[in-house]
């Protein structure tokens, strides 16, 4: 390689004009952070157990975003793209779990088949259907978008895959949309097994039906236990897949050199189509718990949660499975904060506000690392 002149003479480097708007972004940032600390501080002082509920209600928005920013961040860390549909897959999860309730019963055929079975095991296995039904549908819909959508613009500019991303993120809401799909309304979402809430004051107790709750009491549901136990799992479960199979090697083969992969016998469109299941299971399994956390779907439901999960795997490090979880969780944290303290309409606008001052600060992400030049 040939050196210039000037670089032999060790000519000084010309200073970037983005670095001097990162330390400006840095400054802001740690300002933003002290009065967060300060404010939080004393409201904690002030009303303690509204502070414990606001985080209860951060984790159980942060491990939903969790689900969805995993699928995020696996596709972008093998093919490079942002698939803007993903959220929308999310939604779809919700509706294939809806009727599966409602029009097929899916949720009590335990009891139907096996009469003796205790009740708890029929809420267990039936549920699980439910979730499983909706997983595997998302599944084969992510590998028919990969295979019809993205699969021939692979060697295609990534402007071209993002375009139609963006595209088939639209199909799928306004086709869900269509009255004899799934109809444009709000529709109410009828839970497969009911929910149990609980509260703490001085000790656990259960909330019986009509009970007025003790002042400074914070509640939790079985929903929040069940969000988080299987947030929790699938984190351990793709750790395991993608370090201790032969897949996973795969897919960390493929995500660093896919010509090199394709050399050593990897089929590496099996792979990437592989990715895209994973994940769009993974968006499903979020959809039915957003849907029995907060009872209500439609068809523009994934646009939103998509998009801050999204802004979480951005913050943790795209391509960054843990980063994915933990940039996840921060997003709960300052959605649910928002909310609480400032105002519900300032939830979006904070969310997004976090993805700009990541982008002008650590591009990177928490996790990330930044791409070295080769020489």
């Amino acid at each position: 390689m040939e050196v210039s002149p000037s670089a032999r003479q060790g000519a000084p480097r010309a200073r970037r004009p983005g670095k001097r708007l990162a330390w400006i972004g840095q400054g802001l940032l740690l300002l933003i952070a002290v009065a967060a600390v300060v404010l939080l501080a004393h409201d904690f002082t002030q009303n303690p157990s509204l502070f414990i509920q606001i985080i209860i209600s951060g984790l159980q928005l942060g491990f939903v975003y969790a689900l969805i920013a995993l699928g995020y961040t696996m596709v972008y860390g093998i093919v490079k793209l942002i698939n803007f549909a993903h959220g929308d897959v999310f939604m779809v999860g919700s509706f294939v779990s809806f009727y599966a309730v409602t029009r097929f019963q899916l949720h009590v055929w335990p009891a139907a088949v096996f009469h003796n079975m205790p009740q708890m095991w029929v809420v267990f296995i039936g549920s699980t259907s439910v979730v499983l039904l909706s997983m595997v549908v998302c599944a084969l819909m992510a590998v028919v978008i990969e295979r019809a959508a993205y699969k021939p613009l692979r060697d295609a500019p990534r402007i071209a895959a993002l375009i139609t991303a963006i595209g088939v993120s639209f199909f799928l809401e306004f086709f869900g949309a269509l009255s004899f799909v799934f109809s444009p309304r709000f529709i109410p979402y009828q839970r497969p097994f009911d929910v149990v809430t609980w509260y703490f004051n001085k000790g656990f107790y259960r909330v019986q039906p009509g009970q007025s709750l003790p002042d400074n009491s914070v509640t939790f549901s079985n929903i929040f236990l069940l969000i988080i136990g299987a947030s929790i799992l699938v984190q351990i479960l793709l750790q395991f897949l993608v370090r201790h199979t032969k897949m996973g090697k795969a897919m960390r083969a493929a995500s660093f050199d896919k010509p090199t992969a394709r050399l050593m016998g990897i089929n590496v469109d099996q792979v990437i189509s592989f990715t895209f299941a994973v994940g769009a299971a993974f968006a499903g399994l979020g959809g039915v718990l957003y849907a029995i956390a907060y009872s209500s779907i439609w068809t523009q439901l994934g646009i939103l949660p998509g998009l801050k999960a999204f802004v979480a795997a951005v913050l943790g490090g795209i391509g960054s499975i843990p980063g994915a979880f933990v940039g996840a969780l921060i997003m709960g944290q300052a959605e649910a904060l928002t909310m609480g303290y400032i105002s519900t309409p300032m939830r979006d606008a904070v969310a997004f506000a976090i993805l700009i001052l990541v982008l002008l600060i650590r591009p990177t992400g928490i996790f990330g690392e930044p791409e070295k030049e080769k020489a």
